[in-house]
């Protein structure tokens, strides 16, 4: 029995080890825009914040809102009005000054003001990608005359940014942040950090990042982004006071909430004692507030193990049982759940937990040290004594599956 109760103890520790890398968060923010008046065009509306909209992509893009999808607007041989363009563009018939723009290039392919006006118009639709190749043209045509408008750079760095082409981008976003007799708009350094971070320079992005909330204290999506650049490097003091930036900026940032999670997870592992007990009761806290936005599997499960750490184990298994009964659910998400009532002591449901876990994800050693657990304090000394085996075969190098297969074997009838 002794030797059991030390086995109890190493899977414990075993595998509240691997609790903290279980989830990786992909996140996602969005960018704030808006411009001064163009010079000869309206300028576009100000994109909205990651605090007005809190929405984020499936596919952990981080612009949102995701560009529309295109209706398309057929280029017309008919000769149009940029006056009239420029009216309906300011009735905000975006749509329908894009058009009109559109019929004037087409008779007219050197016309800027026509391509200025569609870009601007199409920005204004959330058609990123339309918008860019249209302020490109009308780019190209003003520096070829001369006559760079600043504003048709603002536009066209925002274009680019939005629509992801983050190595387009940059060059706009640095010339327009590099002028010295206009202010800028703050939001351009929003987006030349993120144009920096999705390109490989953190340095440069980190001091983009200060730059936006310096000017906009309560920017929840540079504050996310200085959290996660700070959580990438371990830095995780910085990383979580950050983070709680952001959430406070905005209190239904999901991604910075999840972070936050993470953050709090990985730095509590790495201390002892009330210090860490602190800590998981705060990841509990993200994670609790990450759940009343989002329910997924993925929340849901980055949230139990924030309970399981915490000696919360009821709970999560409470909470994991509203998305184990899946039949895409992961094997990581099914191990927790056998974990939580393997610690709470309910080794039936640990057990049938633990085999679905095992099914999912066969080559998962944890499951195996799990599961031999469960079954060996139940007493089910052959499935016990298979689990063990199956995880030596795996891990052939660990001594505690050679041990409880030494402890276990006798036991077989």
């Amino acid at each position: 029995m002794k030797e059991l109760v030390s086995m109890m103890s190493k899977y414990f520790q075993r595998s509240t080890a691997i609790i903290a890398i279980l989830f990786v968060v992909a996140t996602l923010a969005q960018a704030q825009a808006g411009s001064t008046r163009p010079r000869r065009a309206p300028q576009p509306k100000a994109s909205p914040s990651p605090s007005q909209t809190g929405t984020q992509s499936s596919n952990d893009s981080l612009l949102d809102p995701l560009p529309a999808k295109t209706t398309g607007t057929a280029t017309q041989a008919s000769y149009g009005s940029t006056t009239l363009a420029k009216s309906l563009f300011d009735q905000k018939k975006y749509e329908e000054a894009a058009l009109e723009a559109k019929r004037v290039t087409a008779a007219e392919p050197n016309n800027d003001e026509a391509w200025k006006i569609a870009g601007f118009s199409e920005l204004n639709s959330n058609k990123f990608a339309e918008a860019a190749v249209d302020l490109q043209k009308a780019f190209d045509l003003q520096r070829a005359s001369g006559q760079e408008d600043i504003n048709t750079i603002d536009a066209l760095a925002r274009a680019y940014a939005r629509s992801e082409e983050f190595d387009k981008a940059l060059p706009f976003l640095i010339k327009a942040l590099a002028r010295t007799d206009v202010k800028p708009d703050p939001a351009l350094y929003y987006l030349r950090g993120l144009a920096e971070y999705r390109t490989g320079n953190p340095e440069d992005a980190l001091r983009s990042f200060n730059a936006s909330v310096k000017a906009n204290p309560k920017d929840a999506a540079s504050l996310y982004y200085l959290g996660r650049i700070f959580f990438e490097r371990n830095e995780l003091p910085a990383a979580i006071a950050a983070l709680n930036r952001a959430t406070v900026a905005d209190l239904r940032f999901a991604p910075a909430w999840a972070l936050l999670t993470q953050a709090y997870l990985r730095r509590a592992a790495t201390l002892a004692g009330p210090s860490a007990d602190t800590d998981y009761l705060s990841a509990v806290r993200a994670g609790e507030s990450l759940t009343r936005l989002r329910t997924d599997a993925e929340a849901v499960t980055l949230f139990a193990q924030a309970l399981i750490s915490a000696k919360q184990y009821v709970r999560a298994a409470a909470e994991l049982e509203k998305v184990s009964s899946r039949a895409d659910t992961k094997g990581s998400t099914l191990y927790l759940l056998g974990v939580s009532h393997s610690r709470a002591r309910n080794f039936p449901k640990a057990i049938a937990a633990l085999e679905r876990a095992a099914a999912k994800t066969p080559n998962d050693v944890n499951v195996y040290s799990e599961l031999g657990y469960a079954c060996e304090v139940s007493k089910q000394y052959a499935k016990a004594l298979a689990a063990y085996e199956k995880g030596a075969q795996l891990a052939p190098s660990d001594p505690d599956f050679k041990a409880s297969i030494e402890r276990v074997r006798p036991l077989v009838k």
